[in-house]
């Protein structure tokens, strides 16, 4: 496992730290060892927190990549992060996401994927600025954002690229609830330690059967949109403008 994702375990929960040294980008390899932590996290069958350090909790998908990298690679990134937000959509065992920061589209993707989501207050935006920026939002993304936001924040997030703070974004339905930045981790393991008292089996067969409409759709979406051809459609896309 890299430095960009850590894991590690206390009892019956697993912490997943996200950590960069600077903006917390989605890179293909930050990506890459959120999955491996989440490889171990499922082995340990433990409750887990998704946190970050710094003063973004993520700032998104590696743009970079969008601007100049080879069809390959934008093929490759927005795979890896879409299967990590079914992933956490799907995960077998609760996931409590504490937010300290900004949280841009992929970052705001995983926040909305956990079970339980939990602001620290503080003078930071969260939201999907996709249409501001010039790429359309994945289906897999808009369907997510469909489960967790109130319809009029919806459209407001999702279509005219609208970034909110943590206090109204808990009004949209991009968190649960929003603590003082000081007991946010406080909170995030006392949320994880009640967790981890249900029946895990229990658990997993109710999201399977509550979510099991959408994790089907979105898991076609992503098979369906999110091919090698996405990646040479949007080199050819970037060399005709």
């Amino acid at each position: 496992m890299t430095d960009l994702a850590t894991y590690s375990r206390s009892g019956p929960v697993g912490t997943i730290v996200i950590d960069d040294g600077k903006a917390n980008v989605m890179s293909l390899a930050m990506l890459n060892a959120l999955h491996v932590a989440f490889d171990q996290a499922e082995k340990d069958k433990t409750v887990v927190i998704l946190k970050a350090r710094g003063k973004h909790f993520s700032g998104g998908f590696d743009l970079n990549v969008f601007a100049k990298g080879s069809a390959q690679d934008q093929y490759l990134i927005v795979k890896a992060g879409a299967e990590l937000a079914l992933r956490i959509l799907s995960f077998p065992t609760p996931v409590v996401a504490a937010c300290q920061g900004n949280a841009y589209p992929m970052g705001a993707f995983l926040i909305m994927s956990s079970d339980h989501r939990i602001a620290g207050e503080g003078d930071y935006r969260i939201g999907m600025n996709e249409v501001a920026i010039g790429l359309t939002v994945p289906r897999f993304a808009i369907e997510i954002a469909r489960q967790r936001l109130t319809p009029a924040y919806f459209s407001r997030a999702v279509m005219t690229a609208e970034m909110l703070g943590p206090t109204e974004a808990v009004t949209a339905g991009f968190f649960d609830r929003i603590v003082p930045a000081d007991a946010l981790e406080r909170s995030a393991e006392e949320t994880a330690q009640a967790l981890a008292t249900l029946d895990m089996a229990a658990h997993a067969a109710t999201k399977a059967r509550g979510r099991g409409a959408v994790i089907k759709m979105i898991r076609a979406m992503i098979d369906e949109d999110i091919t090698p051809q996405y990646g040479e459609d949007r080199v050819a896309k970037r060399a005709s403008a």
